[in-house]
């Protein structure tokens, strides 16, 4: 009887054993997994943050080339009104 409780332990053991050991190989790939995607997160974020400076930028590119041709075209209204006063008179 005494041997059987024992050989009884003993496989019950052995279980918790190899179920330890999945359980910590599970764990390794498992924090892999999650490093893998920190490091995946980490460049998009760095990516998006440079789309988002390259925008910022473009967009002051694009306004300062509209303030520009808003200029030329004042410029050239109030010329064609000076052209107009002089050559009416």
């Amino acid at each position: 009887m005494a041997l059987d409780k024992m050989e009884s332990l003993e496989a019950r053991i052995r279980g918790l054993v190899e179920l330890l050991q999945s359980l910590k190989r599970e764990n390794a790939e498992l924090k892999g997994t999650v490093q893998a995607a920190r490091e995946r997160l980490s460049t998009q974020e760095q990516a998006s943050h440079r789309w988002v400076e390259e925008r910022v930028q473009i967009r002051r590119r694009i306004e300062k080339v509209m303030g520009e041709l808003d200029s030329l075209e004042y410029t050239g209204r109030s010329k064609e009104v000076a052209f107009d006063k002089d050559h009416r008179g």
